[in-house]
């Protein structure tokens, strides 16, 4: 579980989609008409999904709690309502790294101010630098200091910490630790101006991986840790004693007791370890340090627990096991502040059979367990854990002993006890912020509760998102590290994410247009098939089969109507299978590595995008033909998609900025390609529900329009656009998929890479009408066809097309089944149905049917007797010719 976590869009943005400075536009290049409408904006309701390595309580005000996130931003605790409140939304598409929280901290002097330190990755991964944010307002918004190196909030070592820190007595003095051998920083003005503690003796050995080329796990972790004893201080003047902790296994700890002027290496301390937290309890002069060989979130064999007594130098090891029974690392480390002698540390690296929480009421001299065994492998629990606010950390699962579901907890680096109220206490997961307000139960013998507090905290990387036209399914989800989700009510918390199988990162899914229970999903597993089917809408799923060589999810199709697949998986070439992949055969014409899509009326006809050619198959994926072309991006950061209800109609997005980049349309299935002249830079694409009145569906972008990166809508076929986002909702890079809903008009979807699938609702009402009125003229035909049959049931396709010689704005076509056959479930029009006489009419984005076009639409059926097909159709008062 969460063993790796590491940015979803790495592999764009390396390829340069964000590298280097857009060119210049030509003068005469058209500029979009921007308007603007106002959003309500929220995440569909996960609650966590994601490693919170650190929590900060402020020591002066009572209910004031942050936390960070390794890549989904910060939070601000609200009481009234036990949630947390997004802080960095604000975070833009150039600046997406910001989005990462290498540390933070909470003026106790100025409750209002607060810090963070950004950053995600050391590496090229980001190619921006660090900063450090300071706010007046409690996070509300934010003032920026750019730093002249970077800060890894998802790198190596990300738990340990803070290595941000505000002097206790003269809040203008703050210190920051940083990586990469940068050293310890320091600002004396409130955070506005840094500059480097220039005699600071260390700064940092240790690295994860020395021969790692990436420069991930072979960067220096630096400077860890910063603490202040308040006691050298007075309010308004500088704290004197200063410990800080380097990532050293030699030499740990440093303190000064000159306010910064001068620093030593504390003396006795152990070898061989990292120190990951410092500690001070100031009511009884002891710092707690609490060690790992190695610098975690996912690592560490071995720890020690080591007390020291500030009066007297002296070091003892308080350790809550002996040291050759650890298999863990030792962090989490917390002090009672209502009663300093109480301590609580995490066995944070202890995977199997759960995390392990050690609590010591006399300052570390004996300690207990927050579980242990009665008699291998049963455990006894001071803890009950309730998880039916977010029933998904089961993860489905049921164990065998020792190992329990759900688990008490992974990758436990951060834990608080509240420092006004002694029962209350948090701790980070690799997936949630697990709480208790009865902590002190576990002193008097009785079990404590420990729930989720993250209502609020939405921290997951969103791959793929799609929202189908009908069925209990308001949203597909494809994320990192968790899989995704079925919603069926955005506002709600799903009971359980994918399972059979659980993909630990679903990378790509699909639902059949025409058949929508009919989905299909890829991802990654450690063992067993990378692809998986349903044909109840999502609500259960059965895995397929994998052709040879398969080693990731890459990318998946589903015909219109469910007949077949065609799959690009990582590992070898692209496949095509009829049915439910149960066998695979290679398709041809096509590179290995290709984006896959497929037409949303065609059943045969699926696209496929390498390289800057698109390619073609009207054979259901056997064979593909190159596209003639041109001018599309030349590198693979490109997301496309088919128009439902349209053969051949397909935009792509995507490009970089060191060649073609923006937003093209295809009308004739890819042949060719026209660029919008009005994006100057587009990265997803999707459709919904057609604007009241227009012929066409609503478009949605994440785009570069008119100079201004945003989120965007076209209500008229790209001509003009809205941005419908604001400075203040950015969620840093947007660019893995967008998704209009089809059913809502103005409802749309965003993909963000840390915060969670973020859902916008309009204020404009431009969709809320009623569809067109149907007053076609001219002839029609209509083709019914059965296309599957069992006992009691079947399912079947109408294509109605229009053969007269004029336009029709709207439609109703009417039949009477023979057999008294009923419908169960149709899409792509909206029916009723009296007895044996069922009406289909044209739901709005299909509304308008050229001549000589056609339009179509399924169901799903219940009969007895006899299944015999209607013999004639009615459009409006026009019979139609039965094809």
């Amino acid at each position: 579980m969460r063993r790796t976590r590491i940015l979803t869009a790495v592999l764009a943005l390396a390829a340069g989609l964000l590298a280097g400075t857009p060119p210049a536009l030509a003068a005469d290049s058209p500029k979009a008409a921007l308007a603007a409408d106002t959003y309500t904006w929220k995440n569909a309701r996960i609650d966590g999904g994601g490693f919170v390595p650190g929590i900060v309580f402020n020591r002066s005000e009572k209910n004031l709690a942050y936390a960070r996130t390794d890549i989904g931003g910060a939070y601000r605790w609200v009481q009234s309502s036990k949630t947390w409140t997004p802080l960095l939304d604000s975070v833009g598409w150039d600046d997406w790294g910001h989005t990462g929280v290498a540390s933070l901290a909470s003026d106790s002097v100025n409750p209002d101010r607060v810090y963070a330190a950004v950053g995600t990755y050391t590496n090229s991964w980001d190619p921006g630098n660090g900063a450090i944010l300071r706010s007046s307002n409690r996070g509300a918004s934010w003032q920026k200091t750019d730093l002249p190196f970077k800060l890894g909030g998802n790198m190596p070592g990300r738990g340990m910490g803070e290595r941000l820190a505000i002097d206790p007595n003269k809040n203008s003095v703050l210190y920051l630790g940083a990586p990469s051998g940068k050293g310890l920083w320091r600002s004396t003005d409130s955070g506005v101006t840094w500059s480097q503690v220039a005699n600071f003796p260390n700064v940092g050995t240790y690295v994860q991986d020395p021969s790692d080329t990436s420069g991930y796990a072979s960067d220096n972790q630096g400077i860890v840790w910063v603490t202040f004893d308040e006691r050298t201080g007075t309010s308004g003047n500088a704290t004197q004693t200063i410990y800080v902790g380097v990532a050293d296994k030699d030499n740990a700890v440093y303190r000064s007791t000159d306010g910064g002027a001068s620093w030593s290496r504390l003396a006795g301390q152990p070898t061989g370890y990292l120190a990951h937290k410092g500690v001070l309890d100031t009511a009884n002069g002891y710092l707690y340090i609490a060690y790992s060989d190695k610098g975690g979130p996912y690592d560490g064999g071995k720890g020690r627990l080591l007390r020291y007594a500030t009066s007297t130098g002296t070091w003892t090891d308080v350790s809550p096991v002996a040291e050759a029974d650890t298999y863990y690392g030792f962090s989490g480390l917390s002090v009672d502040r209502q009663d300093p002698g109480t301590l609580m540390a995490t066995a944070y690296s202890s995977w199997w059979p759960d995390t392990q929480i050690f609590r010591s009421t006399d300052s570390g001299a004996t300690w207990t367990k927050a579980w242990d065994y009665t008699s291998y492998p049963s455990r006894s629990n001071r803890y009950t854990m309730d998880v039916s606010s977010s029933p998904w950390l089961t993860w489905g699962a049921n164990p065998s002993p020792p190992e329990q579901s759900p688990k008490l907890g992974w990758m436990t680096e951060a834990l608080e006890i509240d420092p006004f109220d002694s029962d209350r206490m948090m701790y980070g997961t690799g997936a949630t912020v697990y709480g208790t307000e009865n902590l002190t139960n576990w002193d008097s013998g009785s079990q404590f509760t420990v729930k989720p507090m993250v209502q609020g905290l939405e921290e997951t990387a969103v791959n793929d998102l799609a929202a189908p036209p009908s069925g209990g399914a308001q949203l597909f989800s494809a994320l990192g590290d968790i899989g995704g989700f079925r919603h069926t009510d955005l506002t709600k918390v799903p009971a359980m994410m994918y399972t059979q199988p659980n993909f630990t990162t679903t990378t790509s899914l699909d639902f059949a247009e025409t058949n929508p229970n009919t989905v299909v999903r890829t991802g990654n597993l450690d063992s067993g098939p990378h692809i998986a089917f349903s044909t109840d809408n999502g609500a259960n799923w059965f895995g397929g089969t994998d052709p040879s060589g398969v080693s990731g999810g890459g990318t998946v199709a589903a015909a219109s109507d469910g007949s077949r697949f065609v799959w690009s998986p990582e590992g070898t070439g692209v496949q095509y299978a009829t049915g439910f992949g149960s066998s695979w055969a290679a398709s041809s014409g096509i590179p290995a590595g290709a984006i896959v899509e497929s037409d949303r009326v065609d059943a045969k006809t699926f696209y496929g995008f390498k390289s800057g050619k698109f390619y073609v198959s009207s054979d259901g994926g056997a064979t593909f033909t190159a596209s003639a072309a041109t001018g599309l991006p030349s590198g693979d950061s490109v997301r496309f998609k088919a128009l439902p209800g349209t053969k051949g109609d397909v935009w792509l997005a995507g490009g970089a900025t060191d060649g073609a980049y923006g937003l093209w349309h295809s009308t004739n299935g890819g042949t060719s390609f026209t660029k919008l002249s009005n994006v100057e830079q587009a990265d997803a694409i999707g459709f919904g529900k057609a604007a009241t009145g227009a012929s066409y569906q609503t478009l949605y972008t994440s785009a570069k329009i008119g100079g201004v990166r945003g989120i965007f809508r076209s209500t008229d076929q790209g001509s003009s656009w809205t941005r419908i986002n604001d400075d203040a909702h950015q969620w840093g890079w947007t660019g893995a998929a967008i998704t209009g809903d089809p059913r809502v008009y103005g409802r749309v979807y965003v993909s963000t890479n840390g915060r969670g699938a973020i859902y916008g609702d309009s204020s404009d009402a431009g969709g809320g009408g009623t569809d067109p009125t149907p007053t076609p003229t001219g002839a029609c035909a209509v083709t019914y066809k059965i296309t599957s049959q069992w006992s009691g049931g079947f399912q079947a396709d109408v294509q109605l097309s229009n053969t007269g010689s004029s336009a029709w704005s709207g439609w109703s076509l009417g039949w009477t089944f023979p057999g008294g056959q009923t419908v169960g479930q149709l899409w792509n029009a909206e029916y009723s149905q009296s007895g044996s006489a069922v009406t289909a009419k044209n739901v709005t984005w299909n509304a308008n049917v050229a001549a000589g076009s056609s339009v179509s639409f399924g169901f799903t059926g219940n009969w007895s007797g006899t299944n015999t097909k209607p013999t004639a159709f009615k459009l409006g008062d026009q019979s139609c010719t039965v094809l």
